[in-house]
């Protein structure tokens, strides 16, 4: 029986993806007990023996030369993300010391940055998608019904690929949530093989594998894809559909945090759409803001001398 390791499963299943007449090899017109390649086939299209192409499949051969994994890349027709991917399984770094991971916070000036843009939806997220901080649109945008303050707690902070997975209002949040999930988690699956080490990681993957039957079919699909920008069509539930552009952007500061922004052309449906959405968090934001300095304020002086009177 095979090892089940990581690169095998990813190199299994892109065999599975391609048929002989897809590579240029006679299929002979036999049916093949499964689907795809056969390991021989992409040994040959590899210029490799099948021995070693069988181990390495299996988890025993680690030192794979790079000449070696970019034959395989071509046999398989890996995408430029898929190629990443496949060299980042057969490299995995060294293991370190278990350690529990430190919570990480976004740096105040990064916070800075994210408020001072109050029409412009912005997330900052760590290397797990998890929520480390939000202006009061990017809250609106994704979860408003989730405590603005929760990214502060890191027990209880949100986590975008949890959410969309686990939670009913983020799944209603996306029109086509099937797509929205296939490259939420092919992005996490190229994450996951940058950072094999990482626990925290890897209890996220394994939780949502017993808890989400979407995630867990997804995950042994092993989709791998980058995704830096793109376009998401949501279907908000106070201002409606919007179809919103965004672009995820790498902090340079050693952090492997980034921010999460969210755009519509200008003067678009989608653009009415977000400054309504704007204008709505910006009165509720100044609701709460003169509550609390209801709350916070002193009590005339005059009250306090009237309630010493009495006294």
């Amino acid at each position: 029986m095979d090892t089940p390791t990581a690169l095998g499963e990813f190199l299994r299943t892109r065999r599975a993806q391609l048929q002989p007449e897809d590579v240029g090899l006679p299929s002979h017109g036999t049916r093949r007990r499964v689907p795809g390649l056969r390991r021989e086939e992409l040994a040959l299209l590899a210029g490799v023996s099948i021995t070693y192409y069988t181990h390495l499949e299996q988890g025993q051969s680690t030192n794979a030369s790079d000449s070696v994994l970019d034959a395989l890349a071509r046999a398989l027709r890996l995408t430029p993300d898929e190629h990443a991917h496949l060299l980042n399984l057969a490299r995995p770094p060294r293991a370190k010391r278990d350690r529990s991971p430190r919570p990480e916070y976004a740096r105040d000036t990064t916070r800075r940055l994210i408020t001072s843009m109050p029409h412009v939806p912005a997330v900052v997220l760590d290397g797990r998608n998890n929520v480390l901080a939000w202006n009061p649109l990017g809250h609106a945008l994704l979860a408003g019904h989730v405590d603005i303050a929760s990214p502060d707690d890191p027990a209880g902070r949100p986590n975008l690929t949890r959410m969309l997975f686990l939670d009913p209002h983020t799944r209603e949040l996306y029109t086509d949530w099937k797509s929205e999930a296939r490259v939420a988690l092919a992005a996490l699956r190229l994450v996951a093989g940058r950072n094999p080490e990482d626990r925290a990681l890897a209890e996220l993957i394994g939780s949502l594998m017993l808890q989400s039957p979407d995630f867990a079919s997804l995950w042994s699909k092993h989709p791998v894809r980058d995704c830096t920008v793109g376009t998401k069509t949501l279907h908000h539930p106070v201002v409606g559909p919007m179809t919103l552009d965004f672009e995820n952007l790498n902090l340079t500061d050693g952090t492997n945090h980034r921010m999460l922004l969210y755009s519509a052309p200008e003067s678009s449906p989608s653009d009415a759409a977000l400054r309504m959405l704007s204008s709505l968090t910006a009165a509720s934001t100044a609701s709460t803001g003169a509550t609390a300095a209801r709350h916070d304020s002193p009590k005339p002086a005059s009250a306090d001398a009237d309630a010493g009177g009495e006294a």
